[in-house]
Parts: C-alpha cells; structure tokens; sequence
C-alpha cells in the first residue's frame, strides 16, 4: 500500500470514528464479530526503509487494540468458540479473535505474555516448513536485498528492469514495483527472482526462517496452554489458488497431519497464505471444507456477518496493520462501515466497467449487429 494510499484510508477511518458515525450504525453494521489478522509484535519503531513495517504491531498497541474491543462491548473468544457462534441462531455479543500469521518467535516473547496476563485466547498460523527452519520468507528477503544495495536488476513479466535504490523513498518504490508483479507471478518464479535479486545485493537469507521462526519444540511448550491454539497454514506458504488442485490439496492436507503429529491435538482452523482474492477461492474453500477443518480464513477485510456462517472455510479478516496503530481506527473498523463502503464503492467501478466494456464491443461491432442498426 502506497504511503498516499494509506495516509487516505487514515484520513477516512478518522473521518468516521470522530463524526460519530461508525459508532451510530455499529449495532446495524458490526455482524457477529470479528477476525483480527496480525504477524509480528516487536517494540522498536519502524526504519526509514521497512516496507513489511505494515505486518509489525508494538506490545503497546496490541494491548490498546484489546482494550478498545473490549470496551467496545466484545468478547474476546478463541476460534473453536467463534464457530460455535458463527453457527448459532442465539443472540450473543459480537466476539473478536486475535489470529497471528506465520509462527514468528516475537508472537511467544512479546504477544503471548500480552495475553496471558488477561486469560484470553488467541491463534497462530504455522506453515509447517517455517518450523522446520526451511520457510522462504521472501518478503523479508527482498526487503533487505533492496536494504543493501543502492541498484537492482530484474527480469520482470519478460523485461529487464534497472531500479536505482539509492534512498530510502527510492527503496521504497523499488519495492514494491517489484513486489507486486512477483505476487502475480508462478510461486517457483517468484521466489527463484527474489534469490537472484538477494544474492546480487550479496545478503545470505539461510539462516532468517531460524532466526525469525519458532521450532515445532517452542511450538509445543507454547500450545501447552489451552489458551493458545495452532492452526495451520500450508507446508511452503504458498498461494494456494496458484496451485493444481491435487497439489493444493497435498499442502493443505499435509500441514494439518504435521501439526497434528508435532503437537499431538487436533488442527480445526486453517489460514490461506496471502489470503487475497487470487490467492484462495472456491475451489479452495471447497478443498478445505472437505478435508473436516471447522474454518479457514482468508485476508478479505470485513467483519463476521451471518451470511459468512455459509463457507465458514472462506472467512473474512480485519488487519491490524502497523500503519494504523491508534485506537480510533480500530473503533471504526470493527463497526463494519469502512467495509460495506468499499465493497459498494467496487462494485459501482465493476459496473462502470463492465458498461465501458460494452459500449466498446458495440462501437466495434458490424453496423448491422449492432442495437438499433438499419437493415439493409
């Protein structure tokens, strides 16, 4: 997300936490709940060049974070318990989740305790490679390839592109006018490009999933408490929806025996890596359903509404995002409105789309195909 980008959404979320207006239409908006997705939970501040700084939360906000939930009238509850709620007719309070990526180190040493002190529960997602010490983070990867290095080569979509990265703003958009077509990319190309780009800047990345991810030994003396649950989330974190369905499958599959041998208790809950429209869909919905997981949740942002009780394996998510780390904006978020706004104002754009769309397959149209044409 663009520094202009984000300053916007900022603007808005403020905009309808202060007008009073989130709050206003909450009871009307908010649904059943909400899954909060997070990552990392580090104290320091945020470098001048720290493009992934949006997957990184102080302690201090998550306790804010927790705090303003609460107030805000919900139960903190753990993933078990929201799909018993999701599947319910009965009138309950809304519920929020607290739901970690990836399997960091700095989950146990900085969240873990967060919660802990209060008796609440939370989740991590593991891709169980990442346990292993073998996962390919590559966005870190990429973040400090470009961090040591003033210029960078790639072949992106078939080109050779030269990116002067000589500042952190330069850095900056080097990043992620590289990132984002990998994103597009095959996941074997992908992480092949990121290689070549690490090893040209000469950063060695063998040792980062170690140093960054706990082992399934700290996995196991965490899930000890019954506060903590372990979902899984892939073998490799790969995007599933790229994938040939009985290689998805085995991904899927795969991780959730692992877990289950490694920690010795059902894995119920799953989460798509990247979790974006492209990278899980029905198929995949479909493909987790069958295997008997309770729920799989995606990066789609909104809150629980009673239709998602529907494909509880395709679940919505609200992140909380290290651009965003105030009080307010999670007031506004777990109302519900900033999400019914942007799914309306893209399906205006898809209709306007689509008409455009049409009006240039007329004007190119035979005359005489065309609506209201003469004969001749």
């Amino acid at each position: 997300m663009s520094r202009k980008t984000t300053a916007l959404m900022q603007t808005a979320l403020s905009a309808l936490h202060y007008s009073g207006l989130g709050a206003l239409l909450a009871p009307m908006t908010r649904g059943k709940g909400v899954i909060f997705t997070l990552h990392n939970v580090r104290p320091e501040p945020p470098e001048a060049f720290e493009p992934n700084r949006i997957l990184k939360v102080t302690p201090a906000f998550l306790e804010t974070a927790i705090e303003t939930v609460e107030k805000a009238g919900y139960d903190i509850v753990s993933l078990d318990e929201a799909a018993r709620r999701m599947k319910s007719d009965e009138p309950e309070r809304p519920f929020a989740c607290f739901t970690f990526d990836d399997g960091y180190r700095d989950n146990r040493d900085f969240a873990y305790p967060i919660f802990k002190a209060r008796n609440l529960p939370f989740a991590i997602y593991v891709p169980t490679a990442y346990a292993d010490g073998e996962g390919d983070l590559w966005w870190f990867v990429l973040e400090t390839a470009i961090r040591n290095t003033d210029r960078i080569e790639v072949v992106l979509d078939g080109a050779l592109r030269v990116f002067d990265a000589g500042t952190p703003e330069a850095k900056d958009r080097t990043f992620y006018e590289i990132y984002w077509p990998l994103r597009n990319r095959p996941e074997s190309e992908l992480r092949a490009t990121v290689r070549k780009i690490s090893e040209a800047a000469g950063y060695d990345p063998a040792t980062l999933c170690r140093d960054l991810i706990m082992d399934w030994d700290e996995l196991r003396a965490l899930c000890a408490d019954p506060l903590v649950t372990i979902g899984a989330h892939t073998r490799r974190h790969f995007a599933i929806a790229k994938l040939p369905e009985d290689e998805a499958r085995a991904e899927i599959a795969e991780s959730v025996a692992r877990i289950e041998r490694e920690l010795g208790r059902p894995c119920r809950h799953f989460s798509f890596p990247y979790g974006d429209a492209g990278s899980a869909g029905a198929r995949d919905f479909e493909i987790v359903r069958s295997l008997g997981l309770e729920t799989a949740v995606t990066t789609h942002k909104d809150v629980l509404r009673t239709r998602h009780s529907a494909v509880m394996t395709g679940l919505p998510r609200v992140s909380l995002n290290g651009d965003f780390q105030e009080a307010r904006y999670v007031r506004a978020m777990i109302t519900g409105v900033p999400f019914l706004l942007f799914d309306g104002a893209r399906a205006v754009l898809r209709r306007i789309k689509a008409a455009r769309g049409a009006r240039g397959a007329a004007a190119l149209a035979p005359a005489a195909t065309r609506p209201g044409a003469a004969s001749i």
